[in-house]
Parts: structure tokens; sequence; C-alpha cells
């Protein structure tokens, strides 16, 4: 934990070296320009070898570790200074190393979302801005859900409103988010199920759920280093029975720790790469999972080109 704490405090002193580079994503508090358009892929990788069996923490030699690869590509483009979307796709693939569990891969789920600072002043010495989201995923392919924990995702469509406050004194700043996420109902490939009691049917009703999301750290003109905690509540469900596999309505929660940080390219300031990694410390219904992930982004000036186009159509 010292050497992790010690490499934090590098990177921190590190980054405030850094030119200015843009990249921002919908549970941050900056905003994309107008006219400009970020884009580029991510990829990413997460393991749990134990899991909470309801609240019971326990491993499974039957599945030994799982594994999660994803690739995405993401975007995010400024309507105005105060008002941006987004969108995410991931291709997910999974892998368990030990029983006879086959692995699933797919395109997951296509998400959007749409960002708006409400309101921004400065207060004492620094500035507050507080920040209206929504956002709207659903799955992109016909994958299953009902093969946890292979699956690649829930198959549910997904609303979510989130409220945001960001508060930035010189280069260190605090943000502090909440979500509400509305899930449809699912439907799986068989006639019958049983949670804590018996449905004859093949749709499966999803509870709802909420997350909080806590950011402290540096950030100087698109640059940044934060630390992350970061929380999910399902509102219902039940957990797994014993040495049974997980279902889709199940409780899932999970509170997790991380670190991200974007490092801008001196020589091309457009261009700028950005990595995290997050542990999960506490959960239920859920794999103790570690991860990572790394991306390339680059962001296009389209103003430009509606300025040059202007001046072509007078000529």
């Amino acid at each position: 934990m010292k050497k992790i704490i010690r490499r934090i405090c590098i990177v921190l002193l590190w980054l405030l070296f850094l030119k200015p580079a843009i990249a921002q994503t919908e549970i941050d508090g900056v905003m994309m320009e107008k006219n400009a358009f970020c884009i580029g892929p991510m990829a990413g990788y997460s393991s749990w070898k134990n899991y909470w069996e309801g609240t019971l923490k326990r491993d499974n030699l039957n599945l030994g570790k799982v594994s999660t690869t994803m690739y995405s590509i993401m975007g995010n483009y400024g309507i105005s200074n105060k008002l941006n979307v987004l969108f995410g796709l991931p291709y997910v693939k999974t892998k368990a190393s030990a029983g006879q569990l086959k692995g699933l891969k797919g395109i997951q789920d296509l998400s959007f979302w749409v960002k708006w600072k409400a309101y921004s002043k400065k207060i004492g010495q620094g500035r507050l801005s507080l920040f209206a989201i929504g956002g709207y995923s659903f799955p992109a392919s016909d994958y299953t859900a009902d093969f946890l924990p292979m699956s690649i995702g829930l198959e549910s469509k997904n609303l979510s409103v989130r409220a945001m406050a960001d508060y930035q004194r010189d280069s260190w700043f605090a943000t502090v988010s909440g979500t509400y996420i509305r899930r449809s109902n699912v439907e799986i490939d068989r006639t019958a199920y049983y949670t804590t009691e018996m449905h004859y049917s093949n749709e499966v009703k999803m509870p709802d759920a909420a997350s909080y999301n806590v950011r402290v750290g540096y950030r100087d003109k698109g640059a940044y280093a934060e630390l992350i905690l970061d929380g999910w509540k399902t509102l219902g469900g039940f957990d797994i029975t014993r040495n049974n596999m997980p279902f889709v309505s199940n409780e899932m929660n999970a509170t997790r720790i991380g670190f991200n940080f974007k490092y801008p390219m001196p020589f091309m300031p457009q261009l700028s790469v950005t990595g995290n990694i997050m542990t999960t410390v506490a959960g239920r219904n859920i794999g103790q999972s570690t991860g990572f992930n790394a991306g390339i982004f680059y962001v296009l000036d389209l103003s430009k080109k509606e300025k040059t186009d202007s001046e072509k159509s007078k000529k």
C-alpha cells in the first residue's frame, strides 16, 4: 500500500508539468468545447477469483479465475460549451480458467449521454459547477444474459439520470455525483425460472439501481490525476443461493476504489492517453475484481471545417 501511495504521489507531481489536452467523459466535471469532437479506442481487462455469494465471500474451483476483456470506441461532441453528447460501444469477451463453462464474446450495449452544465459560479477561492446528465443504453447485439458469470451483459435497456457537483480551487478539485438507473425487464431463453419463488415465464423483472461517485485530484487545462470512490446499489433483487449460478435479477452491490489519469502529448495537444485501475473492496453477489483500462483519444476541431466551407461558398 505504501508503494501504491508513493506512485500515485509521483504521478500527481508529474502531471503538474503537463500541457493542455482535452478528452472528457460523462462522469467528470469538464466539458468539451463547442464544435470539438473527441473520439478514440479503449481497451480493458479485469479478473476475479473470489466472489460474494450473498454476503459469504468464497471461491469456486469449477470457475478458477474469471476474466473479462473489453475493447470499445468512445466519443464526445460539444454542441456548445455547456452541452455535450457522448457515446460508447464496447466489445466484451469473458473466460474462466477452470471448469466446463465456456466464455462468451460479442458487442455489448450502445450507450448515449447528454451532459449539461447547468450552473457555474465562483464561490470563495474556487468555482462551483453543477451538472445535469441523462443517459440511455440498450443491447447492440443478441447476446445471452442468462449465463452468468460468463455473460457479457444483463441485456436490459437502461435510462439513467445523474446530478453532479464539481468544485475546483486552482488546479485541485473534488467531484461528487449520484445516479438513478431505471432498468427494463429482460427475456431469457427458458419458460420457467426460480428466484425466491417459481415464475412460469421467460420475462424477468429487473430491479432498478443507484450509484454514487466521488473524485478528488489535480486538473489543469485537460490534464488530470484523480482518486476515485465508486458505489453501485441494486434496489431490490435476491441473493445467489448456495453453490448456484448468479441470475440476472440478483441484488448486485459493489464498492470500488481506484485511480484515473490522462496524459496529453506535448508534441500534439489534440492527442491524449488515458488510463485507470479499479479494485472492488466490498460487494454482494459479484466477483471481487481488479481491472484496468487504457485509451487513446484525438480531438477534432470541426468549427475550422465549417469556417472553410463557409468561405468557399462565399467565393
